[in-house]
């Protein structure tokens, strides 16, 4: 039996808090340092930089989802993996709805014009919005 060995990269994030209570000169060397963010939890610094960091390593993004002459749902996105596509999208939404997909509208920075309708291999980009249509 031939075994191959592989290498496995776990990326992570050092994340420094209470950055409020050592002087300018610690907090620009810690932060200058690879994978590492410096925050401040009781007086709110950094803190949107950090969720920002997060989804970048994560690799999420979000997709809205807009029923037909309705304006968009941005109060409740869906949050996916970077890559995906409208099947996957569908998938997410109800397990029955893959199977009814004729077509989906999509407006954002995924199609050259929007709304565009395109089909299940379509890939999807953060903030898109789709509007499913079935047989």
């Amino acid at each position: 039996m031939l075994f191959v060995p592989t290498e496995f990269i776990c990326l992570g994030v050092y994340v420094y808090n209470k950055i409020d209570q050592i002087s300018i000169e610690e907090v620009d060397k810690i932060a200058r340092q690879p994978n590492s963010i410096v925050v401040s939890c009781n007086m709110k610094l950094n803190l949107d930089y950090l969720l920002i960091t997060l989804w970048e390593y994560l690799c999420l993004i979000r997709v809205y989802t807009k029923k037909p002459g309705q304006p968009p749902d941005f109060a409740d996105g869906l949050i996916l993996r970077k890559g995906v596509t409208v099947e996957h999208v569908c998938h997410a939404i109800h397990r029955t709805l893959a199977s009814q997909f004729k077509y989906a509208l999509v407006w954002g920075t995924s199609t050259k014009y929007s709304p565009q309708r395109v089909g299940a291999n379509h890939i999807m980009h953060d903030e898109d919005v789709i509007q499913v249509v079935k047989k």
